[in-house]
């Protein structure tokens, strides 16, 4: 059985038949998934979505790109909508200066606010880095100075100095079907050395489908091409992964109960 710990199932492309995205990711064996929310006005409906099966769970939080036009958005309205039994992760937040479509101070300004959320109510913060492992990793090490925070760094594909600096802080990494891409070498060298009991997989799904399925809408089940890519590069077995990393999931995002 396989978790994907990060999925978008709200979003066009599996929304228009979400309940045959959800039905496939069973018969592909996923057993589990952490639906996130990336601008308040979804709120609503991710939490509805978790809310249709127990093995369903969903985020409260407002993407980098995102951040100009959710200023109001601050700790303490994050850690209202966390309350929710659904609710297990704050996120996804961080810092994208690859596209910058919002000002980088204001997206300091949302990242801290949900480490502060994430810091208070010891949910899991789920980090978007592009284009800025610098910025991150000073925020997420000064953030982490002023009291520990559970979180992962989703859809990793930065450096491994980078991958070092989020290990040494707690953090979990996890890696989406970029890793099976031909030209992900370099990430595959630090999918080699991410330990067992820090790894997630993830499909970021309709985005980044793996390979064979690369140029498809992602969904759910693709998870477990991943995970077969990924055993194969680990030199473990396929049940070996998928056991260390729902055992991950369920040890990070410890306000998950297995359905």
């Amino acid at each position: 059985m396989f978790v994907d710990s990060h999925c978008h199932l709200n979003y066009k492309g599996l929304i228009e038949e979400q309940d045959a995205v959800l039905a496939r990711a069973a018969e592909a064996g996923v057993s589990a998934m952490l639906n996130i929310s990336t601008r308040e006005r979804e709120w609503d409906n991710i939490v509805a979505t978790a809310e249709k099966a127990p093995n369903i769970w969903a985020s409260t939080g407002i993407h980098p790109h995102e951040a100009d036009t959710h200023a109001d958005v601050d700790t303490a309205k994050l850690i209202a909508r966390a309350s929710h039994p659904k609710v297990i992760a704050i996120g996804e937040t961080g810092l994208d200066f690859y596209y910058d479509h919002s000002d980088r101070d204001q997206q300091r300004t949302s990242f801290r606010a949900h480490i502060a959320a994430s810091r208070e109510t010891g949910l899991p913060l789920i980090v978007h880095t592009r284009d800025a492992d610098d910025d991150s990793a000073a925020i997420l090490a000064e953030e982490m100075g002023k009291g520990a925070y559970p979180g992962v760094i989703h859809c990793f594909t930065a450096s491994r100095a980078f991958a070092d600096v989020a290990l040494d802080l707690g953090l979990y990494i996890s890696l989406s079907g970029i890793v099976t891409f031909k030209n992900a070498k370099d990430l595959q060298e630090v999918a080699k050395v991410i330990p067992e009991d820090r790894l997630l997989i993830e499909t970021d799904s309709p985005f980044l489908a793996p390979i064979p399925h690369r140029g498809k809408t992602c969904e759910p089940a693709f998870v477990a091409d991943t995970a077969r890519f990924l055993a194969n590069l680990r030199d473990v077995s396929v049940d070996e992964l998928s056991a260390s990393t729902t055992r991950n999931f369920y040890q990070l995002f410890n306000k998950a109960v297995p359905a």
